[in-house]
């Protein structure tokens, strides 16, 4: 079923209401709940036995995600990082410390942190026990709200295809977890959803 021009006008002001408080936190803040996100996620059994974890490199006011792609690396996790092609879709490349991560300013877009190394193909993902999926909010069915650009529909469909089912992870402050999120027929429900306060799981 095909998204409605209301639905795309609900989900970007949505959007911009998430992106607007995220705004308004503090670095203290932002630091602090990067740290007990870290330590929740790390609580999660999935990631516990994960093998090979897709991840992301939080950016802005994003939950931060470093402190826990440090802990998986120093736990001798297989960590992969996105790279942001043209096309928007991504490409996969390994995190090995702080050191392997450079800047890149993509046309027209934030500037991203990705992996400096080989590129391993967009089907490295296919090859993850778990992925970590950044978004603005979750709602009660394990419906995710995304930033929009469709780089991680083309993931979840990339999954499906290879018949690959990891867990589904998303890192959200606790605001981010609400009663309803617009959407589609196709979207897919994540597994769990970690904030500063705790981890919900989803049927």
């Amino acid at each position: 079923m095909a998204e409605t021009g209301s639905d795309k006008a609900t989900k970007r002001t949505l959007r911009g209401e998430f992106l607007a408080v995220r705004s308004r936190l503090t670095r203290d803040d932002a630091q602090e709940a990067a740290a007990v996100l870290a330590e929740r996620a790390l609580e999660l059994p999935e990631l516990a036995g994960a093998r090979t974890v897709a991840a992301y490199v939080s950016v802005g006011s994003e939950p931060g995600t470093r402190a826990l792609l440090d802990a998986l690396h120093a736990r001798g996790t297989r960590v992969l990082l996105p790279v942001l092609l043209a096309d928007n879709d991504l490409d996969w490349g390994a995190y090995d410390g702080e050191g392997s991560l450079g800047r890149v300013q993509h046309a027209g877009k934030i500037e991203l942190l990705e992996p400096s190394g080989t590129r391993l193909g967009p089907d490295a993902v296919t090859g993850a026990d778990v992925v970590l999926l950044p978004g603005l909010a979750v709602d009660e069915r394990g419906m995710r709200l995304g930033r929009g650009g469709g780089s991680y529909d083309r993931v979840l469909a990339r999954l499906e295809r290879a018949g690959a089912d990891p867990a589904l992870v998303v890192l959200l402050y606790d605001a981010e977890v609400v009663a309803r999120v617009p959407a589609e027929a196709h979207d897919k429900p994540v597994h769990a959803v970690v904030t500063p306060s705790g981890v919900r799981r989803f049927g």
